[in-house]
């Protein structure tokens, strides 16, 4: 080994630079390291912030969209019972058509036409309750939207278009006409 020492002969002021150098090196990967180090705990930090907003802005879409369908459906089953109701008043009107032909009708017993009266009024409040409203006709102008003209007559006595004669009546629940009322219609 001292033979080996001669041969390679390495002056002590290389060795120091070499150490010198090498501890820069070290010092510099390290400085670097710790630099990765304090960058990656930031990176995420703004990846997470970001994905919170994300996963915050599609919670508040979902949240807006649930009320929406909540709010449509609600209008969706307040219309179908609407209509479903409309529907069932219309079935219970034959029941005021054949009343008001025994009203009509000349009876000779008082008391049976008491009781058809008394029929009729009680079939009167409860449609009222349910917002069933007769359509006027006598005398009214002719409104297609209202009603359906099944006879003209001309009488110069009458004005254009004037209803003269009913024969069957028509009913609105609510705003919505459920039957029209079929009427004989002047000029």
């Amino acid at each position: 080994m001292a033979k080996n020492k001669k041969e390679n002969p390495i002056p002590e002021e290389e060795v120091k630079v070499e150490e010198l150098k090498s501890e820069e090196v070290k010092t510099e990967v390290d400085s670097e390291a710790a630099e990765k180090q304090e960058e990656p705990p930031q990176q995420p930090q703004r990846d997470y912030e970001a994905e919170l907003a994300a996963e915050k802005d599609r919670y508040l879409r979902l949240l807006a969209e649930y009320e929406n369908y909540r709010k449509r459906s609600q209008r969706e089953r307040e219309a179908l019972y609407g209509e479903v109701k409309a529907e069932t008043i219309v079935e219970l009107l034959p029941v005021y058509d054949n009343l008001a032909r025994a009203l009509a009708a000349e009876c000779k017993d008082a008391a049976y036409q008491k009781g058809v009266e008394m029929t009729m009024n009680q079939l009167m409040e409860i449609l009222n309750k349910m917002g069933v409203t007769p359509i006027e006709t006598k005398d009214q102008q002719f409104d297609p939207e209202l009603h359906n003209a099944v006879l003209h007559v001309e009488d110069e006595s009458l004005g254009q278009n004037i209803i003269v004669e009913e024969f069957q009546k028509g009913f609105k629940y609510k705003d919505k006409v459920i039957r029209y009322a079929m009427v004989k219609v002047a000029n």
